[in-house]
């Protein structure tokens, strides 16, 4: 599960679009620079605005299961990230994930994967959150797996607690 705190903001923003996004983009880029694991898998957040995310791997041999493909952990991973991720955009709050469910769809097999993620519902509890996940090869996208998210929005105290 990926967290993602973002306990400093005001997380009782009552409108979806408030009109400064910029401190939470920011903050949220700080935390993902913190994030080992991002760094260890070699992941970059190329796209992030409110409501959604990107990111993208590029191909090493280390990503790749026994037949040349990217591991569907790594798949996983940019879902489970971006879709935290995204949901936290919505109303500046921290986010952790309850529960994501992905299909495979074609074998991964390209030079970069990339997965954007979009908030379908949201709430104030549990945002929902679909992804798409693609292969490039030659500059050619294809589409090898889609997932859905429940993403569980955390207020500043449960936020704290999780913290530490």
């Amino acid at each position: 599960m990926f967290a993602l705190a973002l306990s400093s903001l005001n997380s009782t923003s009552s409108s979806l679009y408030a009109p400064d996004f910029a401190p939470i983009a920011r903050r949220i880029r700080d935390n993902v620079g913190r994030q080992g694991f991002m760094t260890h898998i070699g992941a970059e957040l190329s796209d992030l605005a409110r409501g959604s995310c990107t990111l993208a791997v590029d191909r090493r041999p280390e990503l790749l299961q026994q037949h040349g493909l990217f591991h569907g952990g790594v798949t996983a991973f940019l879902v489970d990230n971006a879709t935290t991720i995204a949901a936290a955009t919505s109303r500046g709050q921290s986010a952790l994930t309850a529960e994501y469910k992905f299909n495979l769809l074609s074998p991964a097999v390209g030079e970069r994967l990339i997965c954007r993620a979009r908030v379908i519902k949201p709430g104030r509890q549990v945002a929902v959150v679909a992804a798409d996940v693609f292969c490039v090869t030659d500059g050619v996208e294809k589409h090898t797996a889609t997932a859905l998210a429940s993403i569980a929005m955390l207020d500043e105290k449960a936020a704290a607690r999780i913290a530490g």
